[in-house]
């Protein structure tokens, strides 16, 4: 049997080199699933992306989704990509093990939880606002930082250093005066130990309340669990804005940061995984 990608839609293009199309997946020409691809809007032209990948229930587990998802990197080989980008569901194990099956690696992951009673702070530990001189300082060490976690995990910089700026843009368009930035510092016993950035949000019903953006402990206050103090701040901060959900991003390989998260009780919502089109 030869499994094919039949296309759907004229091929959509847009600034900067975007291109978009659907394709029925046909076995000897019969429809049983469909792809939409993509290149990547945050990454540009050379970063492709299966944006979804059905396959019909009655044709599922004959392996229509392993050729399906090889025959689309084809595809954006053919456009000039240089990467693929998937995102699965955390509960869609068939996706994620077709995914490890053809080679992606994760990058990141979302994980949320839902918020009740807000939490208090160790002794000695209280939260306040961030200065505008802080601000300065905070932004461009976080920025440099975000940077950097996205080329370790196989962004060139040119493209991590886009997509930093832009959701500077986006997320922060007016400095510490951005209206829902939650921009706070962690004082114990007198000393600055940490910052915690949380975004409020009014996405719908499958977004959280509030997402959590960046949140680092001074390094020379690091291994006193401070981290989870700016975390309880932060569902503190959550809550009392309104929010019952807390969403957060953790890449991958940020194993005491992982290990954290889940203490707390945040599960995973969405794996984000890429691989090399060589």
């Amino acid at each position: 049997m030869t499994t094919t990608l039949r296309p759907t839609t004229p091929e959509q293009r847009g600034p900067g080199g975007a291109r978009s199309r659907s394709y029925e997946v046909c076995v000897n020409s019969r429809p049983v699933g469909a792809v939409d691809l993509a290149t990547d809007h945050r990454f540009g032209p050379a970063a492709g992306r299966i944006v979804r990948l059905a396959i019909d229930e009655r044709d599922r587990h004959r392996g229509r989704g392993t050729v399906a998802a090889l025959a689309a990197e084809e595809v954006l080989r053919g456009w000039g990509c240089t990467r693929i980008e998937l995102s699965v569901d955390a509960g869609a194990a068939v996706g994620l093990g077709l995914a490890a099956a053809l080679g992606y690696t994760e990058r990141n992951r979302n994980m949320a939880k839902t918020l009740t009673a807000a939490p208090r702070l160790p002794e000695g530990s209280e939260g306040r606002r961030m200065t505008e001189a802080e601000y300065t300082g905070w932004r461009e060490a976080s920025r440099a930082a975000y940077m950097q976690d996205w080329t370790d995990r196989g962004v060139p910089a040119e493209q991590a250093r886009a997509k930093a700026e832009a959701d500077d843009r986006t997320l922060l368009p007016d400095g510490a005066a951005t209206a829902g930035a939650l921009l706070r510092v962690l004082i114990h016993e007198g000393t600055v130990v940490g910052t915690l950035w949380v975004a409020l949000r009014d996405g719908g019903p499958d977004t959280p309340g509030a997402y959590v953006f960046d949140v680092e402990v001074v390094p020379a206050q690091r291994g006193r669990g401070h981290g989870r103090s700016l975390m309880l701040l932060a569902e503190a901060e959550a809550l009392a804005h309104g929010a019952r959900t807390l969403g957060l991003n953790v890449f991958a390989g940020n194993t005491p940061a992982l290990r954290l998260y889940e203490s707390l009780g945040y599960v995973p919502t969405a794996y984000h995984l890429y691989k090399p089109l060589l």
